[in-house]
């Protein structure tokens, strides 16, 4: 059945999306704890996107009568350098756009075009979190930890 393949790797998917929400969520209690809070709003931000991405994954699920488990991929992990941080989730980002592409493929390959498109739309927001996470490794290589922990707080 090839719907079996899709329930898997949405399954998958839906584990990793999860346990991203919770990585974000960590770092934005660790970067509030930090004083960054301009950084932690961006983290909140992004854990509500990981989340909306959890939602269509588990749509998806139940869409193709599967049964879903909300479960974690993995336990968050908290950092202790914001160099740390970023590589961390960029590794994050990365292993989700490898896996989200072979499960695009596979998806294609078994003629379940709905998953295959779903796969590919959230591919391209996980480029878009890499690219960002790529920039800011750049940016405190290029500015220093200072400066762009000055960047990055209100003063609150």
């Amino acid at each position: 059945m090839p719907q079996a393949n899709s329930i898997k790797n949405l399954q998958k998917a839906l584990s990793m999306e999860l346990t991203a929400c919770h990585q974000y969520q960590l770092h934005a209690a660790v970067l509030d704890d930090w004083g960054l809070d301009l950084l932690a709003a961006k983290m909140r931000e992004e854990m509500q996107e990981e989340l909306g991405h959890s939602e269509k994954y588990l749509e998806r699920i139940l869409f193709l009568k599967g049964d879903p488990a909300l479960t974690l991929d993995k336990a968050p992990i908290r950092a202790n350098t914001l160099a740390e941080l970023f590589t961390s989730d960029l590794e994050d980002e990365r292993e989700a756009i490898q896996f989200y592409t072979a499960a695009s493929q596979q998806a294609s390959q078994d003629s379940d075009i709905g998953t295959r498109t779903l796969f590919e739309s959230i591919v391209l927001d996980e480029e878009g979190h890499m690219a960002w996470l790529e920039l800011q490794l750049d940016l405190i290589e290029r500015m220093g930890e200072s400066a762009y922990i000055a960047k990055h707080m209100s003063g609150n």
